[in-house]
């Protein structure tokens, strides 16, 4: 069943976190994810929730998605991720 990485990030330093978008890519290509939102326009529909930036990416499964997360090739990414921006991470899987 697919599986989806939801994160709502909050950038303090764009130029900082355009290393992490360099570097992310790759490491996501390896274990089969894609991109299905990244950084779009934002409309609140209801509720409080206020992100400043929405990702969303789709894996093959969950485990595939907690590998890439704490894997040798995730890890230069999110550290210069965890540098220049703060965020929250969340796996939902699908249907």
């Amino acid at each position: 069943m697919p599986a989806y990485l939801i994160a709502d990030v909050d950038v303090h330093d764009p130029k900082g976190y355009e290393e992490y978008r360099r570097l992310v890519g790759p490491s996501l290509q390896k274990y089969g994810a894609r991109f299905l939102a990244r950084g779009g326009r934002i409309e609140v529909l209801e509720g409080t929730w206020a992100p400043t930036r929405v990702v969303i990416v789709e894996f093959e499964n969950a485990e595939k998605a907690r590998r890439w997360y704490q894997s040798e090739e995730y890890r230069p990414a999110k550290e210069a991720r965890q540098r220049a921006s703060t965020a929250n991470f969340i796996l939902v899987e699908g249907v």
